[in-house]
């Protein structure tokens, strides 16, 4: 479980296909007080800890199924890529954002981006059949990170990025026809789904 408040940017050390695709990711996180199997979202996907280590810098390896890298934006991941990461929430955490799984549910497309001021208007894409669980005023994770929607318009939805949020997340990097990891909110698939049995 997590809250989709960047903690830390990594980047790709390497990438390997061995069966799965095994990555090495880059990490200013203390190694030490990583256990393997722990689990990190990484760009939004919660991927398990197989190995670890701190030379020439804190590292830390994850395989990742075909399935995922089918199902999320990781196929288009290289060598030096930044990464959003967020450890796995502890009881007593502060929930900033809002709870996020780290199941990605499909991949937006961002397809506008706006300067408005010192921020970033964002128009993004979703998969038609995930534009229902996305409304105005509501969350969705984008690559990891927690955001407030701002408008609809069937599939396609609005997000704001703030000078801040651009400086401690890769969304500084973004963009037009970069492909994201969406995760809709949790709360909107349960209304949908008591919904479809009223």
């Amino acid at each position: 479980m997590f809250t989709g408040i960047i903690t830390d940017i990594g980047h790709v050390l390497a990438l390997e296909n061995r069966g799965d695709l095994r990555a090495r990711i880059a990490t200013g996180y203390d190694i030490s007080g990583i256990e393997i199997g722990a689990s990190i979202a990484s760009d939004g996907v919660c991927l398990t800890v197989v190995d670890k280590g701190t030379d020439p810098q804190g590292w830390y390896d994850v395989d990742i199924s075909a399935e995922t890298v089918s199902k999320t934006s990781l196929a288009a991941w290289v060598v030096g890529k930044r990464v959003n990461l967020e450890r796995a929430l502890k009881v007593g955490d502060e929930l900033g954002g809002h709870i996020v799984s780290g199941h990605v549910d499909g991949v937006a497309l961002i397809v506008a981006m706006t300067d408005e001021g010192d921020s970033t208007r964002v128009t993004l894409e979703a998969p038609d059949d995930l534009g229902r669980f996305i409304a105005p005023k509501g969350s969705v994770a984008l690559n990891g990170t927690s955001l407030t929607v701002n408008e609809v318009d069937g599939a396609r939805f609005g997000i704001n990025f703030i000078p801040h949020t651009k400086s401690v997340t890769t969304w500084g990097d973004a963009a037009v026809g970069d492909r994201v990891n969406l995760e809709v909110d949790t709360m909107a698939r349960y209304v949908a789904r008591l919904q479809d049995y009223s």
